[in-house]
């Protein structure tokens, strides 16, 4: 079968007609063609929406085949997901059915997202993933790994626990990932990752690893130097990072008094043309209180984090993924990696205190080189922070106007653009509690009344 007679039986998605910046358009004109790919995974990667790669993929992809490791910095939403799972993918044997690649994320919503993202572009591939999470139930893992595993997508303790039982077996693993890897080597996580490491193909001093690391992350600690030092061997670095935040995402303040911050968000619903936003905030109880106000406010709302039985977790993430809700409010939880391209606005309700906090809050908008707006609800307290943050990141975050260019963050066509990857299977939970939310009459089960509907357009 020809090039063009495969290529024309494709189910491709609707073309994505929004804007874009050069932190995806600035390649050198490469194809996935020119990767001498299997055609099945092209296949899956044209079916999946993508058309070219990015510049983190134009990179990555052609260095991972060659079978180097990897050490790679690229900011967030430009597409590093899809830049280590495409040369994964590649490498996988479908006849040996062994785990043969391990991809490590610290957050289970990440684990979920990235585990889709390797099912939708395998799926033309006869390759069976496995995802794996702390929370769920570890019965159902020890069935799954009863049937061929190919790729392993998990957080480190589960991984750790099933390794430690000789559950999941690592002696053919040829390829380790760790993705969002600042996170990954904190104080949390180091010692687990090393323990992990153990389980993998050993090789004789001074002849490099028996397998091939590929760590991904938008920043890079001293910790991750120290890391690449012990465990990668002559890795190729890269380095896309000529400035730390997004060119599509335009950033603003407000500074308000903190019993002022309930009517100034109010403010902010009904005049601003929101598809979907994120709200954060700096602890479990503020966001569960805030979520209770939104809702009296009569704005359709959900809320997230750690605290939460993890069935509620996987059902609230995967429900504002599918565009089920426009308003997510949550902890820092899902400030890794989390991809909902049709997220235009996010809001800081509770600013943030470090630089590296801020930059992956405001990394949820303007995905994939679109564009989005970040709005923090500043109070006397937080003007130092505002200042550090700006410095740091080199970035500037203006006072809000009277009136938003619409142009900066207004998504023409809401149905142009891609629904996240749907996620077929949701992991079972250990907990069986059933979903919260708030209706304005106290704490209810079962999905909300108001649903996911458009605004009107309305002058800032």
């Amino acid at each position: 079968m020809s090039t063009e007679e495969w290529k024309n039986k494709l189910r491709l998605p609707p073309k994505d007609t929004r804007r874009q910046t050069n932190d995806v358009l600035g390649t050198k004109g490469n194809t996935f063609e020119s990767f001498h790919l299997k055609r099945e995974l092209l296949m899956g990667i044209f079916e999946a929406g993508f058309e070219k790669p990015s510049p983190i993929q134009e990179e990555a992809i052609p260095v991972a085949l060659m079978g180097r490791d990897i050490l790679a910095r690229a900011k967030n939403g430009t597409g590093k997901t899809a830049a280590f799972v495409i040369p994964t993918l590649e490498k996988i044997k479908p006849r040996l059915n062994k785990i043969q690649a391990l991809i490590l994320v610290p957050t289970r919503e990440l684990a979920l997202q990235t585990s889709q993202v390797v099912k939708t572009l395998s799926k033309h591939m006869e390759i069976n993933t496995m995802v794996t999470t702390g929370g769920t139930s570890l019965r159902d893992d020890i069935l799954r790994l009863h049937d061929p595993v190919h790729i392993m997508v998990g957080t480190p303790g589960r991984v750790l626990d099933l390794a430690s039982r000789r559950l999941a077996v690592f002696d053919e693993c040829k390829v380790f990932v760790m993705d969002e890897a600042d996170k990954m080597l904190s104080r949390e996580f180091k010692i687990i990752i090393e323990q992990i490491l153990k389980f993998f193909p050993q090789s004789e001093p001074g002849k490099g690893n028996a397998y091939q690391s590929l760590l991904f992350s938008a920043t890079f600690p001293i910790t991750v130097k120290a890391f690449m030092d012990d465990h990668l061997y002559k890795p190729y670095e890269i380095n896309l990072m000529d400035e730390l935040t997004l060119k599509g995402i335009t950033q603003f303040y407000a500074f308000v008094e903190e019993r002022q911050k309930l009517h100034c968000l109010n403010t902010l619903f009904s005049k601003l043309q929101i598809n979907q936003a994120i709200i954060f905030c700096n602890s479990a109880n503020r966001v569960e209180l805030l979520a209770k106000k939104i809702t009296e406010l009569d704005f359709s709302c959900y809320y997230s984090h750690a605290r939460m039985p993890q069935a509620e977790r996987n059902k609230v993430f995967h429900e504002f993924r599918q565009g089920k809700v426009r308003n997510l409010v949550c902890t820092d939880l899902l400030t890794r990696g989390i991809d909902i391209q049709a997220v235009n606005v996010v809001i800081n309700f509770d600013f943030p205190k470090t630089a590296e906090t801020y930059l992956h809050r405001i990394g949820r908008s303007g995905r994939f080189g679109h564009y989005g707006i970040a709005i923090n609800l500043i109070n006397w307290n937080d003007r130092f922070n505002l200042y550090k943050i700006e410095q740091e990141l080199g970035t500037e975050i203006k006072p809000i106007p009277a009136q938003i260019d619409k142009s900066l963050y207004v998504i023409d066509q809401p149905s142009s653009v891609p629904r996240p990857f749907k996620i077929d299977n949701l992991p079972k939970a250990n907990e069986r509690a059933p979903r919260r939310f708030y209706n304005g009459q106290g704490e209810q089960e079962g999905p909300p009344v108001q649903q996911f509907a458009p605004q009107p357009q309305q002058q800032y």
